[in-house]
């Protein structure tokens, strides 16, 4: 759950709606062929269960820092010739301004990590 005030008083958000709403504007964006699991011990058993096991921490971690802003920390598969320095560049100004817009809260950072690409 993140949590903040504002003039309207206190307002928490789930933490699975802030992550279906950075996991559908990362998979908007050009280039990104999905998100990767966070770590290989989630990958593997995510595979051996058919997505079924951590399918909730699937590519987007979500934290705050010590001033209440969030943090997001993506994982993600980007197709092959995609310009890497480009397509991150939009996914971090795609995410910003998409949890901004629709949950109100401020985002300090995202970091991107390319674990993988396909053809």
């Amino acid at each position: 759950m993140v949590g903040f005030e504002n003039h309207i008083g206190k307002i928490t958000i789930s933490e699975n709606y802030l992550t279906e709403i950075v996991r559908h504007a990362v998979t908007a964006c050009f280039g990104v062929a999905d998100v990767c699991s966070i770590n290989t011990f989630h990958s593997a058993a995510s595979a051996m269960t058919f997505g079924k096991a951590y399918k909730k921490q699937k590519g987007v971690a979500l934290r705050t820092d010590k001033n209440g802003g969030l943090i997001i920390d993506l994982h993600i598969k980007v197709t092959y010739g995609t310009n890497i320095p480009a397509a991150v560049s939009s996914i971090i100004h795609k995410v910003t301004f998409t949890v901004e817009e629709s949950a109100g809260v401020k985002v300090n950072k995202v970091n991107v990590f390319v674990d993988d690409m396909t053809a």
